[in-house]
């Protein structure tokens, strides 16, 4: 029944536009900007291209060729690979389940500004408390959280070729237009403010661009090599099953190498123009201090006061801009729900429409609990590396700080040391393809990835603080 239902992407395109949609999301748009401008933009890009090409490559490289060997999602591709290793394939499939709940209930916050610039309504966003007044309401988030679901719950409900191939297809294209668009746009803006000084999109791109290492201690050093990896998960979808379950519907005679270069090279750009987006509209308009905004603040806060300066452009660019958001939600939580159902069906022997439901149910629950955390459930409590959460920064927290980077050690480990790197080279090169960059995969994947990740895993959880 298994193999009736597991169907597979229909081109190469297909495959790297779905898995390139599932890189580009919020991660990209949202957290990427974030990151670089708070650890000193060029730095933060310097280092983040580094980890791309190599730690980036690496896992990528990885999961889906572990996908497309066994045929199975990340539930039981590791046991598949080597008996005894599915407590590791439980915990790659609990990552997607972590990030479901809180993810549609931020696709949801976008939805909601995405309406508010569609009927003209943006000079109301760009209000102090707008955003904190919003999440606080006990019925609207949860009802623009249903029905963004919905919207993935539909076309994951279709499966691999008429929904997530599909809709690819359509979402990706468009959402790189808007990217294009809104990046060229932002550094030829330029802002006068009230003080008579004038900044300019350009000084805001080479602010973005320019590494500057001036003042850099070895504790800040660290901080920005533990963010861009961070980032990278979330970037690239690794260690949290998604391309192994995508890698499971990619066809044998797929030249996998080409595509996993294409992903790699599709992710990083868009993540480039993600900040080229923002930052430099943040610095034009609201000058270094703009910069340093984080978290939901930028996107939901800061960006809309930006808007409001650009006059009547404000709520154009701010519709185009949350429009390609909204897009970006869409293709990275349809990725996140089908690393779920497609372990459902092949762990449980179940079908596409049951798995989707059991999920669906889960989602559902626990995202109205997320809504509820920052009204009803609120509270504040200080995780171990020192930051304040409460309920969604908690789900984050333990899937990108813990499990995640769990997921890619143990990964590391089960591939250089017990089964061996070459059981990962002779699937991409199945059809006597050569295999770009495989001694750097080797030496990576046995030595350098694992002992790295192990101690930024290490000091990210605030184990130790002799940084």
């Amino acid at each position: 029944m298994l193999k009736e239902q597991r169907n597979s992407f229909k081109g190469s395109i297909g495959f790297v536009l779905a898995a390139a949609g599932s890189a580009v999301g919020l991660g990209n748009i949202w957290r990427f900007p974030y990151l670089a401008a708070k650890d000193g933009g060029g730095v933060f890009l310097l280092f983040y291209l580094i980890l791309a090409l190599t730690f980036g490559f690496t896992l990528l490289t990885v999961e889906i060729a572990i996908g497309r060997k066994t045929k199975q999602s990340p539930l039981t591709a590791y046991s598949k690979i080597k008996k005894g290793w599915k407590p590791l394939g439980i915990i790659a499939c609990l990552v997607p389940v972590i990030i479901l709940p809180y993810y549609i209930t931020i696709g949801g916050w976008v939805l909601k500004y995405f309406l508010v610039y569609l009927t003209g309504k943006g000079e109301a966003a760009a209000q102090e408390t707008y955003f904190t007044d919003f999440i606080a309401q006990d019925t609207e988030p949860l009802v623009l959280m249903i029905i963004f679901f919905a919207a993935i719950f539909i076309i994951v409900l279709r499966g691999v070729n008429k929904g997530i191939e599909a809709s690819s297809k359509i979402i990706m294209p468009l959402l790189i237009l808007l990217v294009v668009g809104i990046a060229i746009y932002s550094i030829t803006i330029s802002h006068t403010d009230a003080s008579g000084v004038t900044r300019t999109g350009l000084d805001g791109l080479k602010k973005y661009v320019i590494p500057d290492f001036s003042g850099m201690t070895v504790k800040s050093f660290f901080t920005v090599v533990i963010d861009a990896t961070g980032q990278l998960f979330f970037s690239l979808s690794v260690a949290m099953g998604i391309m192994i379950a995508y890698g499971s519907y990619v066809s044998d005679e797929a030249n996998l190498g080409k595509s996993i270069n294409q992903i790699e090279i599709f992710d990083t750009v868009v993540a480039f123009l993600a900040g080229v987006m923002i930052i430099p509209a943040l610095y034009t308009f609201m000058g270094p201090e703009g910069m340093s905004a984080s978290g939901p603040s930028l996107m939901f806060v800061s960006l809309p006061k930006v808007f409001a300066s650009m006059g009547m452009m404000g709520n154009i660019v701010g519709g185009m801009f949350f429009a390609m958001v909204l897009f970006a939600a869409l293709t990275s939580a349809v990725s996140v729900l089908e690393a779920i159902v497609s372990s459902f069906m092949d762990e449980f022997k179940i079908s596409r429409k049951k798995a989707a439901i059991l999920e669906g149910i889960l989602a559902l629950v626990a995202g109205v609990v997320v809504c509820l955390g920052y009204n009803k459930l609120y509270f504040d409590i200080v995780l171990p590396n020192g930051s304040h959460a409460q309920i969604l920064d908690i789900m984050d927290y333990i899937s990108n700080y813990i499990f995640m980077p769990i997921v890619a050690i143990g990964t590391c480990i089960l591939i250089g040391w017990v089964v061996g790197p070459k059981l990962i080279i002779n699937e991409v090169q199945k059809n006597g393809e050569k295999m770009g960059r495989s001694q750097l995969f080797y030496v990576m994947i046995k030595y350098i990835a694992p002992i790295f990740l192990a101690f930024l895993f290490i000091k990210s959880v605030g184990i130790f603080s002799l940084l």
